[in-house]
């Protein structure tokens, strides 16, 4: 708790002081460094001088917990925004920052829920989806990530990630056709081809692979990302 109140008073201070850095040049003398609550309760020097820090609201819970982050605190920023949830339940960004947190440590249950609050958050949207749909096939659940893929390109069929996404999930589990069906709403045949070879290079097949980059080449010549992946396999 000691390091959390530190956290934010630290954050607290560098918002103090980069408000107090701005020039006053061509400014109303008035309006130089005041903040709009001192704006608005502006009565005399000794109102202004006695005025409290920033309330702690769900917006420094998040910066505190982007803080966090930023120096490899996972767990503190986890906190944090878990805090700034309660006081805003709907605050989009945090929502998206603990999913994405929870499940880069692995904890799927908990990241599957986040990600579910993070779909309920922005209402359905396809990209909120997509990131649940890969929550679930990384967490061995590639059924419900199969449905929550649909449920995402039926509330938006020309949605790039979702197909692409799908379609490499699918190439995953050996079913090429239905993955080449998804892929090619989204992607090039040859870029189709070099994605697929992509999936084989992953698993270690690595004749496969050659021959998927090569058939990239050959609808292509000039795809760069094929030629790379050629390369590097010599």
């Amino acid at each position: 708790m000691q390091r959390t109140i530190s956290l934010i008073a630290a954050l607290l201070l560098t918002i103090a002081l980069t408000s107090g850095c701005a020039s006053n040049k061509d400014k109303p003398k008035e309006q130089a460094n005041y903040s709009s609550h001192d704006l608005k309760n502006k009565a005399s020097p000794d109102k202004f001088e006695s005025s409290e820090d920033p309330p702690i609201n769900a917006n420094t819970r998040f910066a505190a917990g982007q803080l966090a982050e930023s120096q490899g605190n996972a767990q503190l920023a986890e906190e944090q925004y878990r805090e700034a949830l309660k006081l805003d339940p709907n605050h989009r960004d945090a929502a998206y920052r603990l999913a994405a947190l929870l499940m880069q440590g692995r904890q799927f249950p908990q990241a599957i829920e986040a990600w579910q609050k993070y779909v309920e958050v922005t209402k359905g949207a396809p990209e909120a989806y997509n990131d649940l749909a890969l929550c679930y096939e990384a967490a061995g659940q590639m059924d419900k990530a199969e449905q929550t893929y649909k449920t995402a390109i039926a509330r938006d069929p020309v949605h790039s990630p979702c197909r692409v996404n799908y379609g490499l999930m699918l190439a995953r589990h050996n079913r090429l056709n239905d993955a080449v069906a998804q892929l090619s709403t989204a992607l090039s045949p040859a870029e189709v081809s070099y994605n697929l070879g992509r999936v084989f290079q992953d698993a270690g097949q690595f004749a496969q692979a050659r021959a998927y980059f090569e058939d990239a080449l050959k609808k292509d010549p000039n795809l760069h990302d094929a030629k790379a992946a050629l390369a590097a396999m010599k």
